[in-house]
């Protein structure tokens, strides 16, 4: 059974920096990596399946619809970066993992990979804390923020990673 991805392909293409030309194959995995861990994180197992069927059944209006474009959109596609960049250059195939490379072209080293998914993730960050107060604020408006319990996920607040202090 499909699952309901909250952003596509051209979302990511569009306010991101990927190339129209990268296969979506090669990071639509990241894009349910970056619902299933930092989304559910933020929002909560009961609001992020109540987002999910509401859209496979085309059902997706108002409040709700107001939170999944102009909030949840920008944390879940610079999450998904986070997640895809560090394996953008490589395929695991039959015979092994293989690195791209291409004529016209030179390899970035790890340095720079890890500067651009720190870039990304700062990015994640701040589009976090903007759907945090939103949803904080605006609690009466989706009743299945406080409605987690048991094995299900419940929302924390303040789950976005400032960095290491020594």
């Amino acid at each position: 059974m499909a699952e309901a991805l909250l952003i596509n392909r051209n979302d990511l293409v569009k306010f991101t920096s990927l190339n129209g030309n990268v296969d979506t194959d090669k990071f639509v995995q990241y894009i349910k990596i970056a619902q299933d861990i930092h989304l559910q994180n933020i929002i909560g197992t009961r609001l992020l399946n109540k987002i999910k069927s509401d859209i496979e059944n085309a059902t997706l209006a108002g409040d709700y619809l107001t939170l999944v474009t102009d909030y949840i959109k920008p944390v879940l596609i610079h999450w998904a970066m986070v997640e895809y960049l560090p394996w953008a250059a490589y395929t695991v195939a039959n015979k092994g993992v293989y690195k791209h490379g291409a004529e016209n072209s030179e390899s970035v080293d790890k340095n720079e990979v890890d500067f651009l998914v720190e870039k990304e993730r700062q990015t994640a960050q701040n589009y976090t804390e903007r759907l945090n107060d939103y949803i904080c604020y605006n609690q009466n408006l989706f009743p299945e923020y406080n409605e987690n319990s048991n094995g299900d996920v419940s929302p924390d607040s303040d789950n976005y990673f400032i960095g290491w202090v020594l």
